[in-house]
């Protein structure tokens, strides 16, 4: 498949023409990334690691610093108008209106979209039905769930048939179950032809794409999709119980070969390099019981972060 979005060495540095004491902030650091048509692609990362701020620019909502972003075949510095017919943006806070009802919020969308008469009618419906809002269409917006004003915000993106649809943490704050069902309405978007980039402090929630980006200090550090992270990973993950965690914690953790070691619920999770050590050999320090895991989307991401930190110690 083509690629219908393209970044090539996207950078965002804030504070750099300002005159003051405090440093130039680099939000996104040189990130190149290509998303095929039909795709799902989750960009994934804690708060401040540049997903925000890499999907403003590639919506042209934000000017890069350096780099280029291609979306939908259009230079987005260059064509942005052309870029912004071809897409929906749905942020964070999307500026639904409170006191009208679901329809209401609906058509005015519609009318800033110059959709009108038929089609206005039987896409509306079509996504009320998608959506199974069809039942609270003379509900006001402000009574409705988290789940629903989701739903409804998505509803008022898609009223332009956009060819590409960009969400910025759609489901934060969102109960599993209507994130479960948020979801599933996107499986049926991208089997309809669109392609969708979406943000996501989940990683549970990332497992669901086609494949992840994962973002650290504006860096983009790994793509793949969720099998391939966590196949490629040349660490290997143990699962600890001991009778002071914290104890065996500390008796572990600066040991040659031990990437590190993650609380993870009632348990440790010991990430080594098995060339160098191996389990037996640290119960040489400290009493614990093992047993080799498969690595979550959440473990790959922790020795990703782990192995840069090293690297740029190093």
């Amino acid at each position: 498949m083509s690629a219908i979005i393209q970044a090539e060495n996207l950078t965002r540095v804030f504070g750099a023409s300002r005159g003051g004491p405090s440093a130039p902030v680099t939000a996104v650091d040189h990130v190149n990334l290509e998303i095929a048509e039909g795709e799902i692609f989750a960009l994934v990362g804690p708060d401040g690691a540049g997903k925000t701020t890499t999907m403003r620019m590639l919506c042209g909502l934000m000017d890069p610093t350096e780099g280029r972003a291609v979306v939908a075949g259009h230079d987005v510095a260059k064509e942005v108008e052309a870029v912004k017919d071809q897409i929906g943006y749905m942020a964070q806070r999307f500026g639904l209106y409170t006191d009208l009802t679901v329809a209401e919020n609906m058509a005015f969308y519609a009318d800033l979209f110059g959709i009108v008469g038929t089609e206005r009618r039987e896409l509306s419906g079509r996504l009320l039905r998608m959506t199974r809002m069809d039942p609270f269409q003379k509900r006001p917006a402000g009574k409705l769930s988290g789940g629903m004003k989701q739903k409804l915000a998505l509803m008022c993106t898609l009223l332009h048939k956009p060819r590409v649809l960009f969400l910025d943490e759609p489901t934060n704050g969102v109960d599993p179950v209507s994130r479960r069902d948020f979801w599933a309405i996107l499986y049926q978007l991208v089997r309809d032809g669109l392609t969708v980039l979406v943000t996501t402090a989940y990683l549970d929630e990332a497992e669901r794409a086609n494949r992840v980006g994962f973002m650290h200090q504006g860096r983009l550090i790994q793509v793949d999709t969720p099998s391939g992270l966590k196949r490629g990973l040349p660490e290997a993950i143990y699962r600890l119980t001991s009778s002071n965690h914290r104890a065996t914690r500390e008796a572990l953790q600066r040991q040659p070969g031990v990437l590190t070691v993650q609380p993870m619920g009632i348990d440790l999770h010991l990430f080594i390099e098995p060339d160098v050590t191996s389990p037996e050999k640290l119960l040489a320090l400290t009493p614990f019981e093992f047993q080799k895991i498969q690595p979550s989307l959440e473990d790959v991401f922790i020795a990703l972060v782990r192995r840069q930190e090293l690297a740029h110690a190093a």
